[in-house]
């Protein structure tokens, strides 16, 4: 497949997780807190032990794990020495093994292996820690501040965790913390802007979208999956005119468009075709060739912010201006608090208020909505 005359592909990226379940490069840093001799938490004001070549890390253990446990695990490597560490909700060792060879027999053998219900990640002290498969397999997401939008990330709530103060005592509850998600390559300002060059030829369409605030009622029209983003249409009463006098002129010309000869058919087309509006059914609406493969093509729906593949064939010309005045009737969001559950909010109407913009991205709108 050749490349997209658009932005690089998406950053690889991924949610902070549950803490009952994570590590990060923090916990490569000595812990502000160790277990001492009684099990209580101590401070530990020089933390100055060294990684070694013969120490092996371990993560995501039980919080009330012992290090004689931690030596059980290890039985068949012979561990000479561990150091237990917890740092808040997290948990993970280093373990000496005494030498190189059994470093590599106990990443082989652990590594992945659940533990407690537990999937635990093992790995050389000495080495940054590579992502876990079930970390591959999340969505778009990515610890980063949101002041760093202009690289296409922003931030939502995420729900409270519990974290344990020490052995026996009850779990108090964090404040919220904050999840970082990478901003959609189709909704970043860069891809929005070669749309409307090429679609519209106008890009006011973008300068309008920061104005709108206050209470709204959201038409969402598509979602992205396992992330706060969504499209939807602003309901007013110009967006009421623009609906009716664009899906009135498409049902009228229609059956007068041809269908595009196949050699026209190229990234960067604008055209015709069917979009499936769920129980409402197909309709032809405005859409964007993306890029074409053999007879496929990806295509996106301009007015409703979702992309799909369909045959070669069934793109008609809509290459005239005349249908291009209205702009799209979609637009990027970002729910501020949580995400939306799959597609069962599509085609539906959300009430609630307009909160901001994201940084860098001020033609994304941060939205509340009403319980």
């Amino acid at each position: 497949m050749g490349a997209l005359p658009l932005p690089k592909e998406l950053e690889e990226i991924r949610l902070e997780r549950n803490c009952s379940m994570s590590w990060s490069s923090s916990d490569f840093r000595p812990s502000a807190q160790v277990s001492g001799e009684n099990g209580a938490l101590e401070e530990q004001k020089s933390p100055k032990f060294k990684k070694r070549e013969t120490e092996v890390y371990i993560g995501n253990l039980p919080l009330d794990i012992s290090e004689e446990e931690i030596r059980c695990l290890l039985k068949d490597f012979s561990p000479l020495h561990v150091h237990r560490v917890q740092n808040g909700c997290r948990c993970f060792a280093f373990v000496d093994l005494g030498s190189m060879q059994k470093v590599a027999l106990a990443i082989q053998a652990l590594n992945g292996k659940l533990f407690h219900k537990r999937k635990l990640y093992v790995n050389s002290s000495n080495r940054s820690p590579k992502r876990t498969p079930e970390e591959t397999e999340r969505p778009r997401e990515l610890l980063i501040s949101e002041k760093a939008s202009a690289q296409g990330f922003a931030g939502t709530t995420a729900c409270p965790q519990l974290t344990p103060k020490a052995s026996g005592e009850p779990c108090e509850t964090e404040k919220p913390k904050t999840s970082f998600f990478a901003v959609p390559m189709e909704m970043r300002g860069s891809f929005l802007v070669l749309l409307l060059r090429e679609c519209f030829r106008d890009l006011g369409w973008l300068a309008t979208i920061p104005s709108i605030g206050g209470e709204v009622g959201l038409l969402v029209t598509s979602t992205v999956p396992q992330t706060p983003f969504f499209w939807a249409m602003h309901i007013t009463e110009t967006l009421y005119q623009n609906m009716q006098a664009l899906f009135s002129a498409l049902a009228e010309a229609e059956e007068r468009q041809p269908y595009l000869q196949d050699s026209a058919v190229r990234r960067g087309t604008r055209g015709l075709a069917e979009y499936h509006l769920g129980d409402y059914g197909p309709a032809w609406n405005r859409c964007w060739v993306l890029d074409r493969v053999d007879s496929w093509v990806v295509v996106m729906f301009v007015d409703f912010g979702r992309s799909a593949t369909i045959p070669v064939q069934s793109l008609r010309t809509l290459d005239s201006d005349d249908f291009w005045t209205i702009p799209p009737l979609t637009q990027p969001f970002m729910l501020e608090k949580g995400i939306l559950s799959s597609n069962q909010v599509i085609h539906r109407i959300l009430k609630g208020k307009i909160t901001g913009a994201l940084n860098l991205e001020s033609h994304i709108l941060k939205f509340e909505e009403f319980k």
